[in-house]
């Protein structure tokens, strides 16, 4: 009996050393690979776990890792990610800075192109390449739900208009759309739909002006918020300045000879019209109106209270 409880003490420890050593303790100091200084703040993941800490201000690190044939990666804002195998005890890893992201520029007032993170006011690009996956007839809808703070409307109609209102309205009575600004030149969005179109009633709804623009040539479009973005232009860019580069024409390199290169896109969009969801109105009664209820075309009308319906007035 004794034998067996020792057998048993013996295999749990060794079960419990197998499972402790399965999880081991990682440390180690990232560096910056121009300045050699420590970086904090970098994100340290396990990957395909939820497991991860930052590290220090010197750049220390320690994280736990359990199992074996275990990656992590390095990641920090201007560096380059880096993914290394936990087979070690000490980690010592340099970032190098990402030039492609310290170095993105933005088209901002008067067609200038400025570092991002030089600006001192709010501004949000949207590449050409982000409005074209899906079709439309007016590139203004596909800026809806790419950039914060900017509302897009559109009328629901075939080549209908599209308003766009940048941090919300700025006036109870005038125009609140913002001012398009392409390749340098300002163009009008205004709506010019009479009243009874925008309520609904007699004519057609012509669309907006900035909807002539094809998206496909479109290269990038900036969005200018704020009163110390869109200075340059004045009064009108009160509510804000949408900013459009359109694309130019490259030198393509192909089979070590410089060559133009032609892209042609085509698109066709159709519509169609469900009449069952019209609403049904009667015509089989009506008010009435005119001479033919006040006893004469001079008379005032709706007066006649012919509750018999005999054609005299009823005496109340």
């Amino acid at each position: 009996m004794k034998l067996k409880k020792l057998a048993f003490a013996f295999a749990f420890t060794l079960l419990q050393t197998a499972l402790f050593a399965q999880v081991r303790v990682i440390k180690g100091v990232i560096t910056d690979s121009e300045t050699k200084a420590g970086l904090p703040g970098v994100g340290i993941l396990v990957v395909g776990t939820t497991t991860a800490t930052t590290s220090d201000t010197s750049g220390a690190y320690t994280i736990s890792v359990d199992g074996e044939g275990k990656k992590l990666i390095f990641s920090f804002v201007g560096y380059t990610n880096q993914t290394v195998d936990a087979n070690k005890d000490v980690i010592n890893i340099t970032l190098a800075p990402n030039a492609t992201l310290l170095g993105e520029t933005v088209v901002t007032a008067l067609g200038v192109s400025r570092e991002k993170k030089s600006l001192g006011y709010a501004t949000q690009e949207v590449s050409g390449d982000q409005l074209t996956p899906v079709k439309s007839g007016n590139f203004v809808n596909q800026i809806s739900g790419k950039v914060a703070g900017v509302r897009v409307k559109n009328s629901g109609n075939m080549g209908g208009s599209t308003n766009i209102v940048i941090r919300g309205a700025t006036s109870i009575v005038g125009n609140n759309q913002a001012l398009f600004v392409v390749d340098g030149v300002p163009m009008n969005n205004d709506v010019t739909n009479g009243v009874n179109q925008q309520r609904g009633r007699s004519g057609f709804d012509f669309g907006s002006p900035i909807a002539d623009l094809n998206p496909e040539d479109i290269e990038s479009i900036n969005v200018l918020k704020g009163a110390a973005a869109t200075a340059l232009y004045g009064s009108r860019a009160a509510r804000g300045v949408v900013i459009v580069t359109t694309k130019k024409g490259k030198m393509l390199a192909a089979g070590g000879k410089r060559r133009y290169g032609v892209t042609l896109n085509s698109n066709l969009t159709m519509g169609t019209i469900d009449k069952s969801t019209f609403p049904t109105y009667q015509q089989k009664y009506g008010a009435g109106y005119g001479a033919f209820y006040d006893g004469g075309p001079t008379g005032p009308y709706f007066l006649m209270e012919d509750v018999k319906g005999d054609g005299s007035a009823d005496d109340l």
